[in-house]
């Protein structure tokens, strides 16, 4: 057998399992590591960052955007400690991150010696962040533990995993056995009984909604077809917008048929959690609940399901649909009372201006295929359920862990990660200073992300919450910020400043069409709150 590093060993089986980009800042305990990316003759291209928390931002961006893992690589301590935020929203989007940990040299580890980044107990609190944790602490095992990490990664709902490499191991050398990639765990297969209970229930429903998220991407042709076959509205929420094209008569969000809840009698939830209708819409006997999960954690949250099926969303939902083959269901008048709600809904939220003419423009913009990464703004919240959406993973978000400032890095991974399709962030004034010094990143790396930021000088959620909630105890939510152009053109970046929708879509298409990176600040003042159309009430 050869004789390697721990180092080459890593490197060589991160690109045997497909990893060709790594994100990363380097540092004295990974030093060997980056010797070995060195000397990989570009087999892994290192992307490096201006802080921890871009490096793994941007593979969370890169996974998000595409469904395949990416990994990442901070020193541990302190840089593991400041990419948590990331890692605990790839585990809130079920995204496919591989974390590599530096660690102390083994003889140090849990001593208490006061080495360079050392912090109590760095293995637990990574194991608490990820679905699989573990050490490599010789050569020898790293192309084992690579392989076992990236099949916990493949396997099962997506999330993230971490392994540690110590600072010694890496610097060794050792005879090391290569190992093949291991194939993927079986998805669970969905019990045939369940699956005829399932459309027994289906096809005596008379008002059904089905929830798609997450675990439903990789069966969206399954969704759709569902959907038709019963006149279903598909809501979408988050990560499910673009499941079903939003330009399709039976294509929702949450607010929209949030009404349509009144009626419903039976409920199909693939991939998703959905804790707005199964915890605050209220809920009676009238409902039969169905879940469709690979986690065998879900199927019981919320409200007890009628039938819980544990199995992969594509092939149960194409058994539930070869089971409904034969069913006559009259579908068009459910699909007309679907389009009628969707003009409904529009004209209920006209009044949320400007956000909509923003989002008008940026979808005008916008390929089919391009994606929109929402940070926290006020925008974005009105994104979430007004932004047409045509195509899975083309509207990224944090998910429930709402992680503000996440955009500017996320937005780069995403953007290295999909080539030449545009990528478009919206961050508000707080937000995007969160990560700015990742302009530099996108300069020096050539990633032609386009950032939004809409400047009105404060926290603004917060500051409206404090107005009309806190009798008007407006404190600490006020900015000072800079020139958001003359910074932009500082690091490098084409800027422009533009105060209304028309001039922003003229200012968007520019900016895709360079291909470059570029920053656009949008002056912006009080705008009207989403969140009556989000925080929605209980109806039954």
């Amino acid at each position: 057998m050869p004789v390697k590093s721990g180092g080459d060993a890593v490197v060589e089986a991160l690109v045997a399992h497909g990893i060709d980009t790594l994100f990363c800042l380097p540092g004295v305990q990974s030093d060997h590591l980056f010797n070995a990316i060195f000397d990989s003759n570009g087999a892994l291209t290192p992307i490096h960052t201006r802080h921890e928390q871009g490096a793994a931002y941007m593979a969370l961006g890169a996974a998000m955007a595409t469904g395949r893992p990416a990994a990442y690589s901070v020193v541990p301590g302190p840089g593991f400690l400041n990419s948590c935020a990331a890692l605990a929203t790839a585990w809130a989007v079920n995204a496919p991150v591989m974390a590599l940990i530096g660690q102390l040299p083994t003889v140090g580890i849990g001593k208490g010696w006061g080495l360079l980044h050392e912090i109590p107990d760095q293995t637990a609190i990574l194991s608490q962040l990820t679905k699989h944790a573990s050490r490599i602490d010789t050569p020898q095992e790293a192309p084992r533990k690579i392989a076992e990490a990236y099949r916990a990664l493949i396997s099962g709902r997506p999330r993230p995993v971490g392994i540690e490499l110590p600072a010694d191991m890496l610097s060794k050398k050792a005879e090391v056995e290569p190992v093949a990639p291991l194939p993927c765990e079986d998805y669970p297969v969905a019990a045939s009984g369940d699956i005829v209970r399932a459309a027994d229930l289906i096809a005596k429903a008379q008002y059904p909604i089905i929830f798609a998220s997450s675990g439903a991407i990789r069966a969206a042709v399954e969704v759709r077809a569902l959907a038709e076959k019963i006149g279903a509205p598909v809501v979408g929420h988050r990560l499910g917008r673009g499941i079903l094209d939003a330009r399709h008569p039976l294509a929702h969000t949450f607010t929209s048929v949030h009404p349509l809840w009144k009626q419903c009698d039976v409920v199909i939830v693939v991939g998703a959690r959905a804790h707005l209708p199964l915890q605050t819409w209220g809920w009676d006997d009238r409902i039969k609940l169905i879940r469709i999960d690979v986690d065998p954690s879900e199927p019981d949250r919320f409200q007890k399901p009628e039938v819980a099926i544990l199995g992969d969303s594509l092939a149960t939902l194409a058994a539930i649909n070869e089971q409904l083959k034969t069913c006559s269901i009259d579908a068009k008048p459910r699909i007309a009372a679907s389009r009628d709600r969707q003009v409904q809904f529009a004209d209920d939220i006209k009044g949320l201006e400007p956000q909509l003419s923003y989002l008008r423009a940026i979808r005008d913009v916008l390929p089919d295929d391009g994606i929109l990464i929402d940070d926290l703004t006020q925008v974005g919240y009105v994104a979430r359920i007004a932004y047409p959406v045509y195509k899975p993973r083309t509207l990224i978000t944090s998910g429930f862990q709402g992680t503000l400032g996440w955009g500017v890095a996320t937005s780069l991974g995403a953007k290295h990660a999909v080539g030449d399709r545009p990528v478009v962030v919206i961050s508000g004034d707080g937000g995007f200073m969160y990560n700015v010094q990742e302009l530099s990143t996108a300069v020096r790396h050539r990633i032609g992300a386009v950032f939004v930021v809409f400047n009105d000088g404060a926290f603004g959620n917060v500051k409206r919450m404090q107005q009309e909630l806190h009798g008007n105890r407006v404190i600490a939510s006020d900015l000072l910020n800079p020139d958001f152009v003359r910074l932009g053109e500082s690091y490098g970046l084409g800027a422009q400043r533009v105060r209304s929708p028309e001039a922003f879509r003229t200012a968007l298409e520019k900016a895709i069409a360079s291909g470059e990176p570029n920053l656009i600040e949008v002056t912006f003042g009080e705008v009207p709150s989403p969140w009556p159309f989000i925080e929605l009430p209980k109806v039954r």
